[in-house]
């Protein structure tokens, strides 16, 4: 089988992140499978797509193991979240484990977000020295509001699934065993509203957030860019990898 596995049975489009051995971390090849699978025109049967992770954790962001090139390229990881953002149905995001950086913006660019009250949400970039991108930024602001984003980026906690429901950044956070019943649900009620009413909604929905995206931000990117190559950037993803506490030195 693949990293992303597409199944589509009547109304439902079920998306699965398949790399359990590696916490279903994002890799190139991953990204591009991931696109794929949220094609702009999807069946004329289809009323809704779920995203879910293969194993015990949801997704744990970008795979640090690989090419620092592919990694230091936030272009295409911005398309792949936009294909979800802008897919024309209804997106939700089964969490069932821990979603952290790339996987926490992987469910919030989603349109529901039901979660296991045992999974947590975190954006670490701060704690292995890098820093997302505007268009990430923006969209922890757009879910999640000044304060709890500022707990979410600038701490580098994770967030209980509990709390951010009780903060309204996520749709639902209900026992592990309750999971599957919630997202069905939800995904049989989305199926019997009126298709075109959804994609509409969507789609006024988007254009009100879009103001932010015409703010100037490319100094902003570059800066995110040049923290890539420090060495602290190079300390924390070592650190990372092997286990062990950062050492940073503000350089």
């Amino acid at each position: 089988m693949g990293k992303v596995i597409v199944e589509v049975e009547g109304a439902v489009r079920t998306v699965t992140l398949n790399r359990p051995e590696k916490r279903n971390a994002l890799d190139a090849e991953t990204i591009d499978a991931l696109v794929a699978a949220l094609p702009r025109q999807p069946g004329a049967e289809e009323r809704v797509a779920i995203i879910r992770g293969a194993g015990p954790v949801f997704c744990s962001g970008m795979d640090l193991t690989q090419d620092k090139t592919a990694l230091g390229k936030p272009e295409a990881v911005e398309v792949m979240f936009r294909a979800v953002e802008t897919y024309p149905l209804p997106v939700v995001a089964a969490v069932h484990g821990h979603a952290i950086a790339g996987g926490a913006e992987l469910a919030f660019h989603c349109d529901f977000v039901v979660a296991s009250r045992a999974a947590s949400f975190g954006m670490s970039l701060a704690r292995i020295g890098l820093a997302p991108t505007w268009f990430l930024t923006k969209k922890i602001m757009e879910v999640a509001g000044p304060v709890t984003a500022r707990e979410i980026l600038l701490l580098g906690n994770p967030v209980s699934s509990e709390k951010l429901h009780e903060l309204g950044v996520i749709a639902r956070a209900v026992p592990a065993e309750d999971l599957e019943a919630e997202v069905t649900a939800i995904a049989d009620r989305l199926a019997r509203n009126a298709p075109k009413s959804l994609e509409v909604m969507k789609a006024l929905m988007l254009r009100q957030m879009e103001f932010r995206d015409g703010i100037q931000h490319d100094d902003l990117n570059d800066w995110v860019a040049r923290i890539s190559e420090t060495d602290d950037a190079r300390e924390g993803v070592e650190a990372r990898l092997n286990r062990r506490p950062a050492v940073f030195k503000g350089h």
